[in-house]
């Protein structure tokens, strides 16, 4: 017994090993697009990528945060601005990026955008609320994804969609949970639409990191708190509302 466990701990740690020491020819070569580059994980991806001598595209919501981007890494990153909420700025970006790549295409895909708004108890909120949050965390996602496509079909490249583990696991109200979910299922179904073409999708789902997004949660629970009808506030009272911020918080302990 003790001989087979010696041997598959032996066949795991050599496979770990290969994996490891595996590279991807031409980094020099390659052009990878993200979006949300302003902060938090998109920013931290591009100067990564940047560091690795890949050729990052990186679109920023402000101008403020694409021009702080390009201070920080080399003269290969470019930037642009792009709201993915609005598909005549994803029509812009697309252009910006088939004019760089040309027939080269895009090697990766990586769908950072997101906003955390409106994270409150679900009767708290307006139809509203929840759309704005689905139309930049879910559509917008599906519409870059779709102007981008061909272009990452052309390079046989890779789509790689920055989900959560609230998309997965409910964990607070609003409209970011419930996008979430649709970002898994979406990915899903192009993962095996795209197969053929051999391009590969995957999600990422972070769990407690202390994002731009996360610090605003709070403000944000107050903000809502304030606004809504007074039998509402009645009816959960104040003690309810310091647990909601308790939950939140402590799906935020990590800083990146």
């Amino acid at each position: 017994m003790w001989f087979y466990l010696a041997v598959l701990l032996g066949l795991y740690f050599l496979c770990r090993w290969y994996r490891e020491r595996q590279t991807v020819d031409n980094l020099r070569e390659k052009y990878v697009f993200i979006t949300g580059c302003d902060s938090g994980f998109g920013n931290q991806l591009a100067r990564q990528l940047d560091s690795l001598g890949l050729r990052v595209l990186a679109a920023c919501f402000t101008q403020k945060g694409a021009e702080q981007l390009e201070k920080a890494t080399s003269d290969r990153l470019k930037t642009t601005i792009l709201d993915v909420s609005s598909t005549e700025s994803v029509v812009a970006a697309t252009e910006w990026v088939k004019g760089i790549v040309r027939s080269k295409g895009l090697w990766g895909l990586v769908n950072n955008a997101a906003t955390g708004a409106h994270v409150a108890p679900n009767e708290w909120l307006t139809k509203d609320q929840f759309a704005e949050v689905i139309n930049v965390n879910l559509l917008g996602l599906i519409d870059v994804t779709l102007h981008m496509l061909p272009l990452v079909r052309a390079a046989r490249g890779r789509v790689v969609n920055v989900s959560s583990v609230g998309g997965r696991v409910i964990n607070i109200g609003g409209g970011y949970c419930l996008a979430k979910f649709g970002v898994e299922a979406f990915s899903d179904s192009i993962r095996r639409e795209l197969r053929p073409f051999g391009v590969q999708v995957s999600i990422i789902e972070p769990g407690s990191f202390m994002t731009s997004i996360a610090l605003r949660w709070d403000e944000d629970l107050r903000r809502i708190w304030n606004r809504v009808p007074s039998d509402i506030k009645e009816c959960y009272g104040q003690q309810y509302l310091e647990g909601c911020k308790s939950t939140l918080w402590s799906f935020c302990r990590l800083e990146i």
